[in-house]
């Protein structure tokens, strides 16, 4: 077996026989590199090559020298690995077993990753280059003692040879469990009832041990073990108790070949000896085997950096809708490498729904390797063209129900747009085990900013970078295991939320910030807005009704004494407790009195509000149905909140889509009785921000009988618009032809169209 390794530059002298099958170009220097991965079969030297990854390759910070395998500064440079030692990896005497036997199962892997991707018709197969696999056949003979060549041997002597298999296995069970009459009788009793001989004990006839059975049983165990092992989808259409397991293993071990040795002169046809052989084979791993040579045979991948990509973007990424598929194929051209839809970094349990978009980009390297500037920036830039991507969705009004507006309106601050760099690594132990790290090539995060300490600025954005055990992604990616992807890409998105969290947790002091009794946080937000832009977020407004707000500073210590003006100025009207990102801020501040104003304030003593300053801003006028469902809008709830619901959804008279309420920020509520409404009594609430309820939190909210999803607007106080005569109003909405109005809907108005009914 020969043995290249992708873009290592080897002398022109020592691969010229080996690559003689497919060229290769010598540079000025005399230096050979070889852009495939896969391989081929060399007639030349009869004898496989195969071509793997370069991430196989390895560098010490003070050694020119590349390696495979390992390069730990506490291995001894005798016992390190060059890429020249290993072409031919029979020769080599430096490859331990483990070694030579994970050179054999990679290819396999490397086999199966290559045929996934060129059966999948999403992507680019142009860089696949295949011309049929190994086979067994008459004519010259070459040696190959590379466990691919079996392998596939075996699958594909299982695919020609059904009808020989299927001759066996009928003549096998033929006659079977047949009783024996003449020895029934003539050694038995029979038991007459009704003139009728009932013989209780039968002689069935004798069966003699079937060799071609046991090496059936062999073979077949083999295939499924490949299938199980390996993700091969072959076929195996028999009855018997095959070896699996533990037994198994010891068969592998050696107990395979001395069965195999004790049937071996059983046999007499060509083919059942050729499936003794490859049996056996199997085994041994390394021995001879007759393959066909008139035909060239490879299996070659050209920029497997495409193939890796895949392979993680099938691993992780979603298939976007269409509507979204601008965010991955953006306008001014550029590409990202995976998207998916997750939740967001501070939502506090997966329950909440509330989610966000994650971007990844694939880094195919050598270990040694780090991105370069230019693939930093490109993922900055893709991170500012979502964020410019969701406002436009937002601005044209072609937002739906389930889109996440990542502006908050009412602090102006953005949510954080989790970005990643994932490349591949392989354990020194060559394990295939999953194992996911912060790679210690660069930082955790590389941040990118127009303001300093403003993490909820839509121009600071973070990107951090990771490394992944490549042998684990083929093996995944290879076994095609539709169930065992799932499970891994869920608990893969888990891992990348959590460790993006704990990073910023690392960088920044976060707090669960709530307004004290009497203070409006929208106010105070006006008021102190170039203080808290960018440092102050909503992002709870979607889960619940409470008036939570998130506070990120940067732990630096050049911004220590601006944090402490800042967080005490805050304490003066919010209770302000640490709280990290992600953590429910409810029970940070459990004991703290929820902010609300009295229900019954004199109309003299409300804040009086000049529809003239909100021409622009849009003004709900609903009913309330009792005397129960006002002291529910009053504060008779579970959070003792001011509040008020709107239907949510399009079934239900009067409802509402979400996107179009997402289109009218809602400045202040009207609230009548309905039936009562002639009688032109009603009271005005200034709205502090509003959240979607679903049907069983509004039951925990205590809602007299909730009939489905609500739109909840939280109120911060009471107020005054002057007399309005909002009788006159609803009467000219019952008149109005073009849009019939259902009793009792709520109305939308702009502050401008308000001030004709006022009185």
């Amino acid at each position: 077996m020969r043995l290249i390794i992708e873009e290592y530059q080897y002398n022109a002298d020592d691969v010229r026989k080996v690559l003689s099958e497919i060229g290769g170009l010598e540079n000025i220097e005399g230096k050979v590199s070889i852009n495939y991965v896969g391989y081929f079969y060399n007639r030349q030297l009869n004898d496989v090559v195969f071509i793997l990854p370069k991430v196989l390759l390895v560098q010490r910070s003070h050694d020119e020298q590349e390696y495979v395998f390992t390069a730990s500064p506490n291995t001894p440079k005798e016992e390190l690995i060059t890429p020249e030692e290993i072409i031919d990896v029979e020769k080599c005497t430096k490859l331990t077993t483990e070694q030579r036997s994970f050179i054999y199962h990679f290819a396999v892997w490397i086999y199966r990753a290559i045929v996934i991707y060129h059966n999948d018709k999403s992507v680019d197969t142009s860089i696949v280059y295949q011309k049929r696999i190994p086979q067994i056949g008459g004519g010259r003979k070459r040696l190959s003692n590379t466990y691919l060549d079996i392998v596939l041997s075996l699958i594909k002597f299982n695919e020609d040879n059904q009808n020989f298999l299927f001759y066996i296995l009928r003549n096998i069970h033929s006659g079977f469990n047949k009783i024996n009459w003449t020895k029934t009788i003539s050694h038995s009793s029979a038991i007459v009832q009704k003139n009728k001989p009932i013989y209780l004990n039968p002689v069935n006839k004798k069966r003699k041990i079937n060799y071609d059975e046991e090496l059936l049983i062999i073979f077949f165990s083999i295939l499924n073990y490949l299938n199980e092992h390996y993700g091969f989808s072959t076929p195996i259409n028999v009855n018997f108790e095959l070896i699996t397991g533990k037994k198994f293993e010891a068969y592998r071990k050696g107990l395979g070949m001395i069965k195999l040795r004790q049937i071996k002169y059983k046999y007499f046809s060509d083919k059942a000896l050729k499936l003794w052989w490859m049996c056996y084979d199997f085994f041994e791993q390394s021995k001879k085997i007759v393959v066909e040579t008139g035909v060239q045979d490879y299996l070659l991948v050209k920029d497997f950096n495409i193939v890796f990509e895949a392979m993680i973007d099938n691993l992780i990424g979603d298939k976007l809708p269409k509507k979204y598929q601008e965010m991955k194929e953006q306008p001014d051209g550029k590409l990202v490498d995976h998207m998916y839809n997750w939740y967001d970094l501070t939502t506090r349990s997966k329950e909440e729904q509330h989610r966000i978009f994650y971007i990844g980009d694939s880094k195919y390297y050598k270990r040694s390797n780090t991105p370069g500037k230019q693939s930093w920036y490109k993922q900055f830039t893709y991170a500012r063209n979502v964020i410019q991507w969701n406002l436009d969705l937002f601005l044209q009004g072609k937002a739906d129900d389930d889109d996440i507006k990542l502006r908050d309106e009412t602090t102006e601050g953005y949510n954080i747009i989790p970005n990643f760099f994932i490349s591949a690594t392989i354990n020194d132990d060559l394990s295939y085990e999953f194992n996911l790290d912060k790679t210690e090539r660069s930082h955790d995060i590389k941040p990118s900013m127009q303001f300093e300490n403003r993490l909820f600025d839509r121009d600071t954005l973070l990107v951090c970078y990771y490394d992944v055990n490549f042998l684990f992604i083929v093996s995944l990616y290879g076994r095609n295991n539709y169930i065992e992807k799932n499970k891994w890409k869920e608990e893969m998105r888990d891992m990348f939320r959590k460790d993006i969290q704990n990073a910023l947790n690392e960088r920044y002091q976060f707090y669960a910030v709530a307004p004290k009794p009497g203070t409006s946080a929208v106010h105070y937000i006006e008021d102190h807005f170039q203080q808290v832009l960018g440092k102050v977020y909503n992002p709870y407004q979607e889960q619940e009704v409470q008036r939570y707000f998130s506070l990120a500073l940067d732990k630096a210590d050049k911004y220590k004494e601006e944090n402490e003006v800042l967080v005490g100025q805050l304490e003066e009207a919010f209770y302000v407790e640490k709280c990290k990102i992600g953590d429910n801020p409810e029970e940070v501040l459990k004991n703290v009195e929820v902010a609300k104003v009295l229900p019954t304030a004199p109309k003299d003593f409300l804040t009086l509000h000049y529809l003239e300053r909100y021409k622009e801003k849009f003004i709900l006028v609903g009913c309330y149905h009792d005397q129960a469902h006002l002291d529910w809008i009053l504060g008779k709830n579970d959070k003792n909140t001011l509040l008020y619901n709107v239907r949510l959804g399009k079934e239900r008279d009067g409802s509402i889509p979400k996107s179009h309420l997402d289109k009218m920020p809602v400045e202040f509520v009207v609230i009548y009785e309905f039936g009562h409404e002639s009688e032109n009594n009603y009271r005005v609430f200034r709205v502090h921000h509003h959240a979607s309820m679903k049907k069983e939190r509004m039951k925990e909210a205590l809602y007299p009988d909730p009939k489905g999803d609500y739109f909840c607007y939280v109120f911060s106080e009471e107020v005054s618009l002057g007399n309005l005569d909002i009788n006159k109003l609803i009467s000219r909405r019952r008149l109005d032809g073009k849009n019939p109005y259902v009793e009792g809907a709520p109305i939308f108005v702009k502050g401008e169209e308000l001030i004709e009914y006022r009185k």
